[in-house]
């Protein structure tokens, strides 16, 4: 273990709620994003057992032109 793993602030732990069962999870996998129009869009997430059942969708950057 270095000082720097000692000294500074952990990592935040990303949590999100499965789009399909509603459970908090703390894998969460990106399976779409809607786009806004008024400000940034929103990425929907899904646990790790039901992100292979959901149809992935456009992911940020896929929408773009020239990409």
């Amino acid at each position: 273990m270095t000082r720097d793993g000692l000294t500074n602030p952990p990592t935040p732990v990303h949590a999100a709620f499965c789009v399909k069962c509603h459970v908090l999870t703390y894998a969460p996998m990106a399976v779409r994003w809607i786009q806004s129009n008024s400000g940034p869009g929103t990425t929907l997430w899904a646990c790790p057992e039901h992100a292979a059942e959901l149809s992935p969708g456009p992911l940020p950057g896929e929408l773009e032109r020239g990409a």
